[in-house]
């Protein structure tokens, strides 16, 4: 069998400020009384009875001002950048690589620290690297599409290791007193590419011009802050199954595999319901499918290195496993990537 590219490292890394719903109960009381006439409640909310998989799977939580959100990481004054290294470093040490041995960094941060160069070259000159860096901005399809470049560089020889980092500071952009916060977290995830370990058997991913107009930025006391529009719920909802359908259908097509032929699936989970949503969508059984939305909330593009390494460290993946893996990308791609698991070092 051709050895091909694969995840042989996989780490996390999460400040330690764990911010629970109890601390805006404790501060922002009134902020909860009215919480359903806010912006998180606008965004995850319906009218009527739900018609799809995914409002059927987010009515539950619709009653709950944190949208099923329990526990999030707050980065605090720490950049996205150093987030980054610290994953990095771990998934270098249980590889037992020194620095120097990497040929490429991407990063897939989201939302970077600087938006002239990104977080790539920091994250390369704070680890020591030698070699290329640069940045992969696909939001929260960022770490796959990053995935499937890494691949396609080792794959054709231009290079022998690729480092992939990934990191999300929301927190930075959202401020205490906004309910959008409730449903974001902090954290930063790695990922050493070469030959062996979980190959990467195909990857598919589509852009998501659909979205675009959702999510959104803006200058507020000269802080960028990050915003929902009036679209960004119904947008959601109504884009979620096809991104999730086309990103599956493509990559099994690829992979010459059935959906039954796959043994388990990460699913990026930016809600509490989103696993449900996908399983449901797919008809695949929840119990293969993993999610640390009650740990983390929403973390961007670390969720994939995130629900990744928690299916690995729990034993939920063997070897010679079919593990289909997809991140959805606001305004950006989505992607899926199809592995074989195999060896692979884990913090």
């Amino acid at each position: 069998m051709e050895r091909l590219a694969g995840i042989t490292s996989l780490a996390t890394y999460f400040p330690t400020e764990v911010r629970t719903n109890g601390w805006w109960v404790e501060r922002y009381p009134e902020l909860v009384k009215d919480a359903q006439t806010r912006a998180l409640a606008r965004v995850f909310s319906q009218d009527g009875e739900p018609t799809t998989h995914f409002d059927r799977a987010m009515q539950p939580y619709e009653t709950d001002p944190f949208r099923g959100a329990k526990a999030r990481r707050v980065a605090g004054a720490a950049s996205a950048a150093s987030l980054e290294v610290a994953a990095a470093r771990t998934a270098l040490e249980r590889r037992g690589l020194a620095p120097n041995r990497v040929d490429l960094l991407i990063s897939a941060g989201f939302v970077p620290e600087r938006f002239d160069v990104g977080n790539a070259v920091f994250v390369a000159r704070d680890l020591g690297l030698r070699g290329a860096a640069f940045n992969l901005e696909s939001a929260c399809g960022g770490p796959l599409n990053a995935m499937m470049t890494a691949a396609a560089f080792i794959n054709a020889g231009v290079h022998e290791r690729v480092l992939v980092t990934t990191s999300c500071t929301y927190l930075h952009r959202v401020p205490p007193d906004d309910t959008l916060g409730w449903f974001m977290g902090d954290g930063a995830g790695a990922m050493l590419i070469e030959r062996g370990g979980a190959r990467i058997v195909a990857g598919h991913a589509r852009h998501t011009a659909e979205t675009c107009g959702t999510w959104y930025h803006e200058i507020e006391d000269g802080r960028l802050r990050m915003r929902a529009s009036k679209t960004t719920g119904p947008t959601m909802r109504a884009s979620a199954e096809p991104q999730l359908r086309a990103c599956t259908d493509g990559v099994l097509s690829k992979a010459g595999l059935a959906l039954a032929d796959i043994d388990f699936f990460v699913f990026h989970t930016p809600t509490a319901w989103f696993a449900d949503f996908a399983a449901n969508a797919l008809g695949v059984p929840r119990d293969k499918t993993v999610c640390t939305y009650e740990d983390y909330a929403n973390i961007g593009p670390a969720l994939t290195t995130a629900n990744l390494h928690r299916a690995a460290s729990r034993g939920r993946l063997r070897s010679g496993d079919r593990v289909l893996v997809f991140g959805p990308g606001s305004a950006a791609s989505s992607a899926a990537v199809v592995l074989e698991w195999g060896d692979v070092a884990i913090s």
